[in-house]
């Protein structure tokens, strides 16, 4: 009996559970679209096109507010189709409330990647080179942008021989550009671009940007009675060329300004790099050397020039570099001595050895020597980039070309820094001392205290410390160097 009993409820059991089982396995999936937000589902739809049409009908702003004419999902929104017997279907607007205040939307436009070149600080320690992306709508904005950039560094005329293959040439002396090309790599590409990115829309907005690292507006400056460009540079702590790159409509430092006139002050900070490359012929007037003689007949003090000192003319093919219009470079191709120089001669009294007093040498302009075999300044003293460059750079001599003290005096550094290199520094008494840097490792030929002549080879132009080329770093201080002195310009020695 017991056993029929339980026969009888299995088949009940059977009997009511058959139709349920066949009615669920028999369902077809249906094929949906789930929607993820930052990686999380936010739920399934049943049109991806139904929340994309949705999405751009709501963002007229955005449409208003860029001129374009479609607005498209956010980066991190993920529609993937796919099948499921899941029932609960989110309306597209249901989703879009989800999404609008959490990403943004994006619109299509062009993303712009401009990757940094790594530079060298002046510890000699590696500086990596920042890597940005700059996002326009239109690529021709952020070509004309550069464009913009370029021209500040190389002038109008000059690029434009270039560009037309029309550059005169060289006869006796001149230039002509052998190369422009950006150093940093930039790739573009088409992409959809999230609107609370930076989209640049207008030429100078970019411009700005590229040339100064920001889109705010830069400093002013009303010019007063006496002011000069160069003055008004220094004072702001940028180079003239800054100061006339800012300020277009001047074509010359040496242009006149007025009270009143309002000029810009703007610290550049390129965010890529111009390169110009440049094959020059220049004649250079090459310095003469001093020769000093001593007389026992006369006193102490005593001091006369027995035969004037005469420059020389050397005509130089170089290969010159500049980066964003500043020369880092100088390359002698070759030289031809055009005219000798004639060395000076100076008689004065007493022996060298009874001299004891070059603490009483007064620095005047007029008394200063040349410190290299060429004149060519390859880098003014003053500031650029917003740090000031406390020397100037003659560069062109050729590696391992004399190095000569400026001045009578004695030897007070004769060492090797890491931004300096092979360096020496000489006292020139009351107050005034010349630093010579970037020598030839092992060619110092003085020593701390040994006492010096203007004109006596002291070493040999190299590139060593922080050098990008080969040159002398030239300095004239008032105070000892680095140690509360001033650095001053040592051109207006001169």
């Amino acid at each position: 009996m017991k056993k029929k009993v339980s026969a009888i409820l299995i088949i009940l059991v059977l009997g009511l559970t058959l139709p349920f089982v066949t009615a669920y396995t028999s369902k077809t999936p249906k094929e949906l679209y789930r929607v993820y937000l930052k990686g999380e589902s936010i739920g399934l739809i049943k049109s991806k096109v139904e929340l994309e049409n949705y999405i751009d009908k709501k963002q007229k702003e955005i449409k208003e507010k860029f001129d374009v004419d479609k607005v498209y999902l956010p980066e991190d929104l993920d529609i993937v189709k796919e099948k499921t017997y899941d029932n609960n279907i989110s309306s597209v607007k249901k989703i879009y409330n989800k999404i609008k205040d959490i990403s943004p939307f994006t619109i299509q436009g062009y993303a712009i990647r401009i990757k940094g070149v790594d530079t060298e600080s002046s510890d000699g320690k590696k500086v990596k080179g920042k890597t940005q992306t700059i996002y326009v709508l239109d690529k021709k904005v952020f070509e004309e942008a550069v464009d913009n950039v370029v021209h500040s560094f190389v002038s109008d005329t000059d690029y434009e021989k270039y560009e037309s293959g029309n550059q005169e040439e060289i006869k006796d002396t001149g230039k002509i550009i052998e190369r422009i090309y950006i150093d940093n790599k930039i790739t573009i590409r088409k992409d959809n671009i999230p609107v609370d990115e930076t989209i640049y829309q207008d030429v100078n907005t970019l411009s700005r940007y590229l040339m100064f690292g920001t889109t705010k507006d830069q400093q002013t400056y009303v010019v007063q009675e006496g002011d000069t460009i160069s003055q008004i540079s220094l004072n702001n702590k940028i180079a003239t060329e800054e100061f006339l790159i800012a300020n277009p409509e001047f074509t010359s430092e040496n242009t006149l300004l007025y009270p009143g006139q309002k000029v810009t002050i703007g610290i550049l900070k390129p965010q890529f790099r111009v390169v110009e490359e440049d094959h020059v012929v220049v004649d250079q007037e090459t310095n003469y050397q001093t020769e000093t003689q001593y007389d026992n007949s006369k006193e102490i003090g005593y001091s006369e020039v027995k035969q004037a000192g005469v420059k020389g003319i050397t005509r130089y093919t170089q290969k010159i570099k500049k980066v964003n219009g500043e020369t880092i470079s100088v390359v002698n191709v070759s030289d031809e001595v055009r005219k000798e120089p004639v060395n000076e001669i100076i008689v004065k009294g007493g022996k060298k050895s009874s001299y004891s007093g070059y603490g009483t040498v007064v620095a005047t302009p007029g008394e200063w020597g040349w410190p290299a075999t060429c004149s060519s300044v390859s880098s003014p003293f003053g500031y650029r980039w917003g740090t000031l460059h406390d020397a100037i750079d003659i560069a062109g001599c050729g590696y391992g070309s004399n190095i000569f003290a400026a001045k009578d005096g004695v030897v007070v550094q004769s060492a090797y820094k890491y931004d300096n290199g092979e360096f020496v520094t000489i006292d020139h008494g009351n107050g005034y001392y010349s630093l010579y840097a970037h020598m030839v490792s092992g060619s110092r030929k003085v020593r701390v205290g040994d006492y010096v002549v203007k004109g006596q080879v002291i070493g040999s132009m190299g590139m060593t410390g922080a050098a990008t080329g080969v040159h002398v770093h030239f300095a004239i201080w008032r105070g000892y160097p680095y140690r509360g002195g001033t650095p001053l310009n040592p051109l207006a020695f001169y």
